[in-house]
């Protein structure tokens, strides 16, 4: 059989090519891969799961919210306006800045579990042709090159590219949204730039066989799965921040460096003209925290929220 290590399954065009090129651009044969062989490239690809940052607690996730700059001056100015004895100030910024990290806490919340839902489509084992026999290994050992073997009721342990189907058929509404079985076929599809549903002779990790059997050769494991770009999408857009959320940053620090200025201005005139320095100093902060936008974080959270 066919082997070695000159292997990518970084190309997206599978489709467009023959089985049988394929099989011969991956190194593979229909007797499958080696134990050897299949050893050497799990070791170069790496496991073939869907990977994500380390999952962070709910009370950790609630108190990032906190973590903003805006946000900090707000709660000082909670404070503040208490200390003067202005209650309805207080409960009113606190009301807001709790609701800004509620609803930050719940974007986040469902970010994580979308993640999950995808990890938990994956299929647990495979069966694989390796020696050319027929055999069950956990799907995360699956690796470009695999000649696997799909029968009603399996999940699609990686991509593939179908080089045998008799009747095989496939749920991919977890990937397309298309409710309908995908019926698959082993003859190549014309254009390069056909949409995942009309890649009918492609077989898509953690998508369902409904009916039917066949052979598929895996193409792209773990993160370079389709499943696996989806992943990597939901946690770049955990970790970075929109445009609006960039502006809102650079408008608090603005805003709280302008707070400061006038609250020791204040406090440094009033002193001068011989006030109480404890009395400037509250004055010049309940005059600060006039000019903070409190609703602010709320109505940009809830904004991100609705879209």
């Amino acid at each position: 059989m066919a082997e070695g290590k000159h292997v990518t399954h970084n190309e997206r065009d599978w489709h467009v090519r023959e089985a049988g090129e394929t099989i011969e651009s991956l190194r593979s044969s229909e007797f499958g891969l080696s134990a050897d062989e299949a050893a050497s490239r799990l070791a170069e690809f790496g496991p073939n799961e869907l990977k994500g940052k380390k999952k962070e607690s709910p009370l950790r996730m609630l108190l990032a919210q906190f973590a903003n700059f805006l946000v900090i001056i707000l709660i000082i100015a909670a404070i503040v306006s208490g200390a003067i004895g202005e209650w309805v100030e207080t409960i009113a910024i606190i009301a807001i800045v709790i609701l800004a990290a509620v609803l930050g806490f719940i974007q986040e919340f469902r970010a994580e579990k979308a993640l999950e839902a995808l990890k938990k489509l994956a299929a647990p084992t495979a069966s694989v042709i390796r020696d050319g026999k027929e055999q069950e290994v956990p799907a995360r050992e699956v690796v470009p090159g695999d000649i696997i073997v799909l029968r009603t009721g399996d999940r699609v342990p990686a991509d593939l590219r179908i080089m045998e189907a008799i009747n095989l058929q496939a749920n991919e509404s977890s990937l397309t949204g298309e409710s309908a079985p995908v019926t698959k076929v082993i003859s190549a599809v014309a254009a390069k730039e056909a949409p995942l549903g009309d890649r009918k002779n492609m077989a898509f990790m953690g998508t369902l066989v409904t009916y039917g059997r066949g052979k598929g050769i895996a193409v792209a494991t773990g993160m370079s799965t389709e499943f696996g770009k989806i992943a990597l999408m939901i946690e770049e857009a955990e970790d970075r921040k929109t445009p609006l959320q960039i502006s809102l940053d650079k408008t608090g620090k603005w805003i709280g460096i302008f707070a400061l200025v006038m609250c020791a201005a204040i406090a440094t005139f009033g002193v001068a003209k011989g006030y109480e320095a404890v009395d400037m100093l509250i004055w010049g902060a309940a005059l600060a925290v006039a000019v903070i936008p409190e609703a602010l974080p709320a109505v940009v959270t809830i904004s991100l929220a609705l879209g």
